[in-house]
């Protein structure tokens, strides 16, 4: 074996021991722990969607410390200014004005990941500030340029309020790589888990049972390059994700069918040449997740609801349903298009 198929492997290894540890602060999650992974690995930022309480910050702050890095997180509200990102200010002991930094830049380089909760409370000029983070990873301020080489942008938005909420526009979605799903478990026993056993009534302590550092964040830059490179796509996976774009932007040609939808109609924008890289980007780092040094259908269909889903762009008159009909529409796609 070569030197970047044995380092692939131990980073492999490391990655699966990252899994284990975030399960065992995240019980009846494994999805979500797998496709956050996949996405640290592709080194992609991420959209989450649940529930309030079901454990997202506590899913990032463990993933945080496993990768040794450091985290911090924002509350979005409607007065939120997008320098309220980079500093604040205040009066100190002395009676003087003061500033510091903001949750941008306090942790500096070490950054991993950055936590915005209630994305949509937030107005359009933070979501802008935000995006050049995520495209960039730089912001200006204090008349220099700070740098996040290692940084990962996650958000949710609140679903079920609408009062001072502005959603986040098609072209800020489409910078994230994934939408990631977060339920209570279905399990009765792991219902009666999370209510009884004290260990998850502190967060802060169940969270410093995590391992710090299993796997080092300043060097996932470096493995996430070689495993784009070595994992390999066949001239038929390729054409199969040449038929999954067409058949986002035109479905009803591969034969997809949504009761009570006019398929003619129904799509205003598939997905974008971005939105496909970031899906083979993904699928790459489930392909080796698996132990494979090659992309099989599989390793596509483990990400592509989830890299497309909030990609697609409806005729307005569908875009009020666009819970009910996204990820049922890229089901329906796998469903329809053949597979090689």
């Amino acid at each position: 074996m070569d030197r970047q198929g044995t380092l692939l492997d131990q980073w492999r290894t490391s990655a699966l021991h990252l899994e284990e540890q975030v399960a065992r602060v995240l019980i009846g999650q494994p999805e979500a722990i797998r496709l956050v992974t996949i996405a640290v690995f592709a080194r992609g930022h991420v959209l989450l969607q649940g529930d309030v309480g079901v454990g997202k910050t506590t899913l990032l702050r463990a993933f945080a410390r496993a990768l040794g890095g450091a985290f911090a997180r924002v509350e979005g509200t409607v007065d939120l200014m997008p320098n309220d990102l980079i500093y604040y200010t205040y009066v100190s002991r002395e009676g003087r004005p003061a500033v510091d930094p903001g949750p941008l830049l306090q942790h500096g380089e070490d950054l991993s990941i950055f936590f915005f909760n209630e994305i949509n409370r937030a107005r359009p000029q933070v979501h802008s500030l935000l995006l050049r983070v995520m495209a960039e990873r730089t912001v200006s301020a204090f008349n220099c340029e700070h740098h996040f080489p290692h940084l990962l942008v996650f958000a949710d938005r609140n679903r079920l309020e609408r009062e001072e909420t502005f959603e986040i526009s098609s072209a800020a979605r489409d910078r994230f790589m994934m939408e990631v799903v977060i339920d209570t478990p279905d399990d009765p026993d792991l219902r009666l888990e999370l209510m009884f056993d004290p260990r998850f009534h502190d967060a802060e302590a169940l969270i410093q049972t995590v391992s710090p550092g299993v796997v080092q964040h300043r060097e996932l830059n470096t493995v996430a390059a070689v495993i784009q490179r070595e994992i390999q796509a066949s001239p038929a996976l390729r054409q199969y994700a040449l038929d999954l774009w067409r058949a986002s932007a035109a479905p009803a040609s591969f034969g997809v069918h949504l009761e009570g939808v006019n398929m003619r109609e129904l799509i205003l924008a598939g997905a974008s040449p971005r939105g496909m890289s970031m899906l083979l980007q993904a699928a790459r780092v489930a392909a080796w997740l698996r132990g494979r040094t090659f992309v099989a259908p599989e390793d596509v269909h483990t990400v592509y609801t989830q890299t497309i889903s909030h990609r697609l762009c409806f005729q307005p008159v569908y875009e009020m349903r666009r819970s009910e009909i996204a990820d049922e529409l890229t089901r329906r796609i796998l469903e329809h298009v053949a597979v090689p």
